[in-house]
């Protein structure tokens, strides 16, 4: 409701407000001149009578006697009974106020009507209270200039007697009326802002200030100008040479009509653009020059910490706001319909620029996060128009304060988590792309990075609970989806990225982020047993991986053997499997293995591959190790067996596999013995923890016995994954040219 009042009370603002304020000022001055004309006239009719009294006491009474001491001729009693009157002469000096308006109290009033004074000659003045003295200052002006000639004829000498005694009662003011009018002018003003505007926060105001500055600007676009390369020139010079506002301003004018051209929106603009050349001229300078003469008239200063600083609080700030957020509005516009690579990442790049001037307006950044994030997680932007987005979002999260930084990672992961929606052979190095460079952001700030990092984990534990303990057939697919793998991998990206002990003691201290391990690893083993079927096997291997780099980053030991003999220990690969024409399964792109695959000696064969890679990787972690031994002693047992089982009647009868696994038994135990032979030459206790890890330190794992298997392993898939997808261009290349033939 607060959001409609708001919005209402905005139209009425723009456009209503305009014509309420004209109609108060005239009835305002009407007012004004009716109290003027009253006023006037009841001093006038005050002066009348105080001269016409004057006139009929001299024709009864005669002229005062002049040095009668009025004092001198009453008693106490006499003078308290009177009233406290003034005597004449008294009354004449205190003629300014007693000639003007002569506002009397209501008591003073009444015994002047009752005519209680024993000498009617003297002026009856009222003693002035503090009150009194403290009336509007309008209330002691004094009389006209017609009332002070009318009393300079009349009584002479009384007017002699002021000029000698008290010249400045004379000093009449010409413009004693207008000084009423001025006064009014004042309240007027004044109730000219209702009271509930002065109650406006500081961004109420602010908007009400944006508002009156689009309304001008918006008075003189009355007529639509048709924008030509002579104009851009023009505006392209004065800008870069003479760095003028009034040419920005113009420009930012025709980039906005030129940021909605071709939409059908009801809304009328200054310029318009026909011609395609002047489009292109217009945006490539509009883009360019903007930053440049904002740096010109507003320099960003840089400190040695990285902090941005920009005078805000200038007078030529506040007047170049509306401009400046009228331009960014259209490059955000701008960037949702632009769908050439160049010119998007053309417009993506002058958005650094301009950061330092929207620090203080936050609504106007998320905006721009949020399309700009869009952007980055589109699967159909290319490499580089992805990494220029990234920068920005980088540059903002580098720049911005605290909330501004959550603002920007809560951005990124949930465009992280959109565009990982669908995950193809054609998508797969674009996710990736997204996770390792979103991975960085959660370094900036530890303090920020673990909070959001507890918050999104544990968002995953939730999920993987409920699925756990709700009964749905269906509850599953919650966690086996495509988009929460991809939520595990990049939390094993991010800690892998920021909890290795390289950078940790790069920086001489532990991360915050490694507090996140722990559950992060729990989460996962936990996704990984969720449905422990043939079926899921490639989900397995998925996130096999993600531990793996985790571990390998961190020196973590995460138990990852029991999970592939798993694998080996099911229907799947201990029976015979029936041939098959199909493809192998590309299990980088798949989570889920198609019933088709299910019990066929290509899915088996697949299965074993992977389960043979993985085991290796795991193994050869720890190939330095001085427990690798007893590591690797309960795999080399269980595969044995597993290994005489197959190799039965009743077995699987698949060489392949068998074979593969075979040489890995072989490898596993040569590098424990190998260790054992270093082993024999120390002299520290299995006690000592330091002798423990310095145990081969420096050694390169590639030269021990499963580590030179490993390599030559990762070489080969590397071979077979080239050709893989040099076939795989050839035949998309092949299939273009079909469908351009059939066009």
């Amino acid at each position: 409701m607060a959001k409609t009042s708001k919005k209402a009370t905005r139209k009425f603002e723009k456009n209503h407000l305009k014509d309420s304020l004209e109609r108060r000022k005239v009835g305002a001055k009407i007012k004004q001149k009716v109290q003027i004309k009253e006023k006037r006239a009841l001093r006038n009719a005050k002066d009348a009578e105080f001269l016409g009294k004057g006139k009929a006491e001299d024709g009864e009474e005669g002229a005062p006697e002049p040095k009668a001491d009025p004092f001198g001729q009453m008693s106490v009693d006499d003078f308290f009974a009177g009233g406290f009157e003034v005597p004449e002469k008294l009354a004449k000096k205190n003629a300014k106020k007693a000639l003007g308006k002569r506002k009397r109290s209501e008591p003073q009033a009444e015994k002047e009507d009752e005519g209680d004074s024993s000498d009617a000659s003297y002026e009856e003045a009222p003693v002035a209270s503090d009150d009194e003295g403290s009336e509007d200052e309008d209330e002691d002006m004094g009389m006209s200039k017609e009332a002070m000639e009318a009393l300079a004829e009349k009584d002479p000498e009384f007017y002699k007697y002021l000029k000698e005694n008290d010249p400045e009662t004379l000093d009449f003011d010409e413009d004693a009326d207008l000084a009423e009018v001025d006064g009014l002018s004042g309240s007027e003003e004044e109730e000219e802002r209702p009271k509930k505007k002065s109650r406006k926060s500081k961004k109420a105001k602010a908007e009400a200030e944006e508002m009156e500055v689009d309304e001008e600007s918006e008075e003189q676009m009355l007529d639509e100008t048709e924008v030509t390369k002579e104009m851009v020139a023009k505006w392209k010079k004065a800008m870069s040479e003479q760095h003028s506002l009034r040419a920005m301003r113009q420009v930012v004018l025709a980039f906005r009509a030129a940021a909605h051209v071709n939409e059908d929106e009801g809304k009328d603009y200054k310029y318009t653009i026909t011609n395609p050349e002047v489009y292109h001229q217009l945006l490539v300078v509009t883009l360019q020059l903007v930053p440049e003469v904002l740096q010109h008239h507003l320099p960003v200063k840089e400190s040695a910490a990285g902090k941005i600083r920009v005078s805000t609080d200038s007078k030529k700030f506040k007047t170049l706001t509306p401009l400046l957020k009228s331009h960014t509005t259209s490059v955000q516009h701008l960037l949702t319909t632009l769908s050439d690579e160049a010119t998007l990442k053309l417009t993506l790049s002058t958005i650094n620029p301009l950061l330092p001037y929207l620090l203080p307006f936050k609504k106007v950044l998320k905006g721009i996060v949020k399309t700009v994030v869009d952007i980055w997680s589109d699967a159909s932007s290319s490499e580089a128009t992805r990494i220029t987005a990234f920068l920005v979002v980088r540059r903002l999260a580098v720049i911005g304060d605290a909330g501004l930084r959550e603002a920007v990672l809560k951005t990124v992961y949930q465009g992280l988590v959109k565009g990982a929606r669908n995950t193809t052979i054609h998508t797969i190095q674009g996710i990736n792309l997204m996770k390792n460079s979103a991975a960085e952001l959660w370094g900036l700030d530890p303090t920020i990075g673990y909070t959001t990092g507890f918050t999104f984990i544990r968002q995953l534990a939730i999920h993987l609970r409920s699925s756990i303990t709700n009964n749905a057939k269906e509850s599953y697919k919650t966690i086996y989806n495509w988009q929460y793998i991809h939520s595990l991998d990049f939390w094993s990206c991010v800690l892998a990225e920021h909890c290795s002990p390289l950078k940790e003691a790069a920086r001489g201290k532990e991360s915050q982020l490694r507090a996140l391990i722990y559950p992060a690893v729990q989460v996962t083993l936990g996704a990984m047993r969720l449905i422990p079927t043939a079926t899921y096997f490639p989900l397995r291997f998925h996130l096999v991986r993600s531990l793996l780099r985790l571990s390998r980053a961190t020196g973590t030991y995460i138990p990852l053997a029991p999970l592939l003999l798993e694998v080996l220990s099911a229907a799947e690969m201990k029976k015979h499997a029936k041939s098959s024409t199909q493809r192998p399964l590309d299990f980088s792109v798949a989570y889920k293995a198609p019933k088709a695959y299910l019990r066929t000696r290509v899915y088996q064969d697949g299965v074993g591959e992977q389960v043979v890679e993985l085991l290796g990787e795991f193994f050869v972690l720890w190939s330095t190790s001085v427990a690798a031994p007893e590591l690797g002693l309960p795999v080399i047992v269980m595969l044995k067996r597993w290994l005489k089982e197959a190799g039965a009647k009743t077995g699987n009868r698949n060489g392949k596999v068998n074979a593969a696994l075979g040489i890995l038994v072989q490898k596993i135990e040569a590098n424990g013995r190998w260790v054992e032979e270093r082993r024999v030459k120390v002299e520290f206790a299995p006690g000592n923890r330091a002798g423990v890890e310095g145990f081969l330190k420096g050694f390169e794992w590639e030269k021990t016995p499963l580590g030179a298997y490993v390599v030559g392993q990762r070489k080969q898939r590397e071979e077979k994954a080239r050709i893989l997808e040099a076939g795989r261009r050839e035949e998309d290349k092949s299939s273009d040219e079909e469908e351009e033939e059939d066009e």
